[in-house]
């Protein structure tokens, strides 16, 4: 009787643990990863891009999401800033596809500059074919967040011959606790360390600052910080901000007084719920 408990208590588990990471797939074929210096044979699993799919129940909503999470471009923190975020919006109704990315690895990938965005764009138009008909929000967590302004303002250069033919810009953009900028006062180092170093080019630096990167193509943004964020200073934030309003981009900024960082759907903090608020005025936006 013991022994068929815990069979059935381990059968529980992995079906909870299938039903909140998805359905998984290959970002790309099993040959080649465009940009890589390796066959997919000779990567590590870590190195293998994945969507994992989180398909509502109802799919009459008409947005998408493409979730990003953080992890300053060294690890993917894909269970509190993705299969979470994955799960409330399939509550609400919303289907979304929680990526997780290749880290830039100089020993992996011929650029390892544009290997995030590149994924991220394939991820794009992996959805683009599964919801011709929909909008798509791109969510993203402090280095997600630089990652999804990066998809949000970069969708015009596409990373590849196969992506040229494809809408790659997002039509609504959320950014929590983003990294932005690359400038020294207010960037997280391993983030830039991560992406961009060892050696900071200064052309680099500018045009992987994301505020630089704004221009009246730009979406929709709804952003959210904590004020006492010493990870990434909320001034990331408001730099992005500063710069949609300089093209009349509509936007909402969400703060907490306190919360630091890395918090994702919850804020112990504070019971103001951003994330509410976020979808509140998302579907104020796309109702107009």
């Amino acid at each position: 009787m013991k022994n068929l408990l815990l069979l059935l208590l381990s059968i529980m588990s992995i079906h909870l643990y299938a039903q909140d990471t998805g359905e998984m797939r290959a970002l790309y074929g099993v040959e080649e990863i465009p940009g890589s210096l390796k066959p997919v044979q000779e990567l590590e699993d870590a190195d293998i891009p994945k969507l994992f799919v989180h398909t509502a129940a109802d799919s009459s909503k008409d947005i998408v999401f493409l979730v990003i999470p953080g992890g300053g471009y060294s690890h993917v923190a894909i269970n509190h800033e993705g299969h979470a975020v994955a799960k409330r919006l399939n509550d609400l109704g919303y289907s979304a596809y929680v990526l997780r990315y290749r880290l830039p690895k100089a020993t992996t990938m011929k650029d390892k500059r544009y290997g995030p965005v590149q994924d991220a764009q394939y991820a794009m138009a992996q959805i683009r074919k599964d919801h011709p008909n929909k909008k798509i929000a791109v969510i993203g967590f402090s280095a997600g967040g630089h990652l999804a302004a990066s998809v949000s303002n970069l969708f015009e250069l596409p990373q590849t011959e196969a992506l040229k033919q494809v809408n790659l810009r997002p039509d609504f953009t959320v950014l929590a606790y983003p990294v932005i900028s690359f400038e020294d006062a207010i960037t997280n180092k391993g983030t830039k360390e991560s992406l961009i170093g060892p050696d900071f080019k200064p052309e680099d630096v500018e045009f992987f600052s994301m505020e630089n990167r704004v221009s009246e193509s730009s979406q929709p943004t709804f952003l959210m910080s904590a004020k006492d964020d010493k990870t990434v200073p909320i001034e990331n934030a408001n730099r992005y901000a500063k710069a949609l309003n300089a093209y009349n981009v509509r936007n909402a900024m969400f703060t907490y007084e306190e919360g630091g960082h890395g918090f994702g759907l919850i804020n112990k903090t504070n019971d103001r719920d951003w994330f509410a608020a976020m979808m509140k005025w998302l579907e104020e936006v796309n109702a107009q």
